[in-house]
């Protein structure tokens, strides 16, 4: 079993080779959850509430870097949704009293005289 040029065993190779490829299995099978707690961290750190089975139609995979851990960013784009906005007001330049763009309108006044209609 043993090899005499080098005095390796095959069967140490042959384990450490299947101990890695278990591990890189649970590794993968655990990083979906890793990253779903790593939400919910972030989202209890910016005091967001997460709303009831946002996380059971959340896609985990795609909260996971090129490397398998939870990224920082896909995190972050996750709860872009869930954060408060400023609202959005439209500019009301030329509505009402605005002396810093318009010139005020000429003022016409008009008698309440009858006989001067």
């Amino acid at each position: 079993m043993s090899d005499p040029r080098d005095g390796s065993h095959s069967s140490d190779a042959a384990s450490a080779d299947s101990s890695s490829s278990v591990r890189e299995e649970i590794q993968r099978e655990y990083a979906a959850r890793l990253a779903t707690a790593e939400l919910k961290a972030h989202a209890a750190e910016a005091g967001l509430k997460l709303p009831d089975g946002y996380t059971d139609y959340l896609d985990a995979s795609k909260l996971l870097g090129d490397d398998g851990q939870p990224s920082a960013e896909a995190i972050s784009s996750a709860l872009a949704p869930l954060r408060p906005r400023a609202p959005q007001f439209p500019q009301l330049a030329g509505a009402g009293h605005n002396r810093d763009h318009f010139e005020p309108a000429p003022i016409r006044r008009v008698s309440l005289d009858v006989r001067k209609r």
